[in-house]
């Protein structure tokens, strides 16, 4: 599922009828999310979070950016936070199945249209700055809205889109790429913030000012302060006193959760706090996190007791909210915590009851069809593979396997999960074909646009299968990794995961072909046909191997 998160800033805080008409706008476009809308009467702006598809969450930045300049007049505006634009900020963030780089192509999508659509100057800042000194938010907007007149007629300060022209409504926008931030908090079993505060100081990136052994800070030739850096990157920390919950904490922004992980980040301060003769009671996530990052965590955990991390989804994250102790001031909610599970469809097919399912492939129905059921079988697949390296891992005789086994099992659970969206996946992509083959078809302009995007469609529905048959390669080998290597108690679940692995690519092989008869695209269909019937190919080799083996070790035990 590709999710990007999107988190723009406007220049209101105060009148919620100008907010809704903005974050009305976002609601409107599919594929889109309205996460959190957080207004601020003093700094008169508001922070709203939303989170969607690529396509999806582009379209709705432009469209609440839109709004946004229609309503507010940047020069009748005042507010205690720096600002210089009726859309002051937005950035985009990888949450899941995108890049970084992806995201820094759709901040230059977004600011090239609005540079040209709204002739509003445009800034690109973080990741996607085009000169080191802009890759700072606050050196871009140093002087504020206020000081946009004179910088503009400077040549250095050009906006990479847009117009060097003052727009006395809108001011300006900085658009860009960022990494997530995870607002994270640790909790202690004392009320002394200076505890707290010590153990800020010693892991955030910024870290302490050096001190000689009579406590005086210690500076440079040039009278500057020096400091001694923190244990993590991309971490800022302060302590405080939560007088509500009776306990000092240790308050974070992690801004790179990848380089600089919470798991490690919370067995450090557990560490700290042993030697200051203190305990941490637990932790807290404020606001939402990613998927990825407590799955992150389950595994970590996981390998530290000595266990296979290669288990369902549900379970990694059962472990990482009981190990980081996310439930410790107050229910963890994962519904409403994870951000991929906020935007998770209420009814899909992968929800239903197994004999639900069934009975509905059963009917009349156009879809479900053979692309939910070839990707179902992926998943079956995958899921036996999980099994056998979990029944593998640290039994007896097979401890020098738990490294491959642990690692067969994790990547299985990742590519189940994965054909199990493909389930949806393939059927919404099915529905989106014939809507398209629905739309009007009066005037010749209606025909032209009807025939794009049916065509548009069908390669979308081409695609789908498409990418349960490369999964299928790697399906395979995991496949064969299990029934090789594996608990030979298990062989003839190896077995069955190597025959339905092989069921799930020739499904989807089919689905791929008969796609590509609707096609004009010759060397889209020349291109996608090849690559299907190699990959078809070399799983069905793959997997006949397999089956082979396993047979051949069923006779050995015998």
């Amino acid at each position: 599922m590709q999710i990007v998160e999107c988190v723009p800033n406007f220049s209101e805080g105060r009148d919620p009828h100008i907010i809704e008409q903005i974050t009305g706008e976002i609601q409107k476009v599919e594929e889109v999310t309205l996460l959190d809308v957080d207004p601020g009467k003093d700094t008169n702006r508001t922070v709203v979070t939303f989170v969607g598809s690529p396509e999806g969450v582009v379209e709705a930045a432009f469209q609440a950016i839109a709004k946004a300049a229609e309503v507010i007049d940047m020069s009748t505006h005042s507010g205690a936070h720096a600002r210089m634009g009726a859309t002051d900020v937005c950035p985009f963030i990888p949450v899941s199945g995108v890049t970084m780089e992806d995201c820094i192509e759709l901040s230059r999508k977004l600011g090239r249209r609005v540079g040209e659509e709204l002739k509003i100057p445009v800034y690109l800042y973080e990741k996607s700055a085009t000169r080191p000194e802009r890759e700072n938010l606050a050196d871009i907007r140093q002087g504020e809205y206020e000081a946009l007149p004179e910088k503009l007629k400077d040549p250095a300060f050009s906006p990479d889109y847009g117009l060097a022209k003052f727009n006395k409504k809108s001011g300006a926008t900085v658009i860009g790429a960022r990494e997530f931030l995870i607002a994270y908090n640790i909790n202690l079993n004392t009320r002394d913030k200076k505890l707290a505060k010590e153990i800020a100081l010693t892991i955030r990136e910024k870290g302490r000012y050096k001190r000689d052994a009579k406590g005086k800070i210690v500076k440079d030739k040039n009278g500057k302060k020096i400091r001694v850096p923190g244990k993590f990157k991309y971490c800022k920390a302060v302590g405080w006193y939560m007088e509500d919950f009776g306990r000092a904490q240790i308050s974070m922004n992690l801004t790179n959760y990848k380089e600089s992980p919470l798991q490690i980040i919370f067995d450090e301060c557990c560490k700290l706090a042993s030697d200051l003769e203190i305990r941490v009671t637990g932790s807290e996530l404020v606001g939402l996190i990613p998927l990825q990052a407590l799955k992150q965590a389950g595994r970590y955990f996981l390998e530290k007791q000595g266990k296979s991390s290669g288990v369902p989804e549900s379970e990694l994250i059962h472990i990482a909210v009981l190990s980081l102790g996310l439930s410790d001031l107050y229910p963890f909610e994962k519904e409403k915590k994870i951000i991929e599970y906020q935007i998770k469809r209420k009814k899909s097919l992968i929800g239903m009851r197994g004999i639900d399912f069934i009975d509905l492939l059963s009917t009349n129905a156009p879809a479900p069809g053979g692309g939910s059921v070839a990707a179902l079988c992926g998943s079956m697949s995958t899921a036996l593979t999980a099994m056998v390296a979990a029944l593998t891992h640290n039994k007896k005789g097979y401890q020098d396997k738990n490294k491959i086994m642990n690692e067969t099992g994790a990547r299985a659970q990742e590519l189940k999960e994965q054909f199990l969206e493909d389930v949806d996946r393939d059927t919404d992509a099915f529905n989106k074909v014939m809507n398209a083959f629905r739309l009007p078809q009066k005037g010749e302009e209606d025909k032209k646009i009807r025939k794009q995007v049916i065509q548009d469609a069908t390669k979308e529905a081409t695609l789908v299968p498409l990418g349960v048959l490369q999964r299928c390669r790697e399906t395979a080998e995991l496949t064969r990794v299990v029934a090789e290597e594996g608990n030979k108690n298990s062989v003839s679940d190896a077995g069955v995961a190597a025959v339905t692995a092989r069921a799930a690519a020739e499904g989807a092989y089919l689905n791929v072909k008969i796609n590509l008869q609707n096609m004009d695209d010759k060397a889209f269909k020349k291109k996608t046909l090849k690559e299907a019937e190699e990959i078809r190919a070399l799983v069905v080799n793959h997997t006949e191997e397999t089956m082979r083996l396993c047979e051949q070790l069923m006779e050995e035990g015998r």
